[in-house]
């Protein structure tokens, strides 16, 4: 586990458990079972959504991004997490909150499988 999470998991205290799984190069954040952030290059992101979405657009924090088999680039429900969240843990917890809700909020329901 790189520093970068090691650092993150520990702000992240205040908010609750939070497991991490490797996600394609990234780490995968989740809480409860569902994953709310990542961190990919040393940046956190966390997730958002049309709720959300305005909290970071007034922050000026970028979407996540990476490059698709067609060499564009595909923009994912991720956001750069504000940096004083890496140095005040009342933040991370407050911004971990709202990235859950909305992570909760965009939550494709579960189909039970026909046996």
């Amino acid at each position: 586990m790189s520093a970068t999470v090691e650092h993150v998991l520990e702000q992240m205290a205040g908010f609750g458990a939070v497991t991490t799984r490797k996600m394609f190069g990234a780490v995968a954040l989740y809480h409860v079972g569902l994953i709310f952030g990542m961190v990919d290059d040393d940046v956190l992101y966390l997730k958002g959504d049309d709720v959300l979405k305005p909290e970071f657009e007034k922050e000026n924090l970028g979407q996540f991004t990476y490059e698709s088999k067609s060499g564009g680039r595909t923009a994912m429900s991720y956001w750069r997490a504000p940096e004083r969240c890496l140095d005040d843990e009342s933040e991370m917890k407050l911004w971990c909150h709202k990235a859950y809700e909305a992570a909760l909020r965009t939550q494709k329901p579960t189909r039970n499988k026909k046996v």
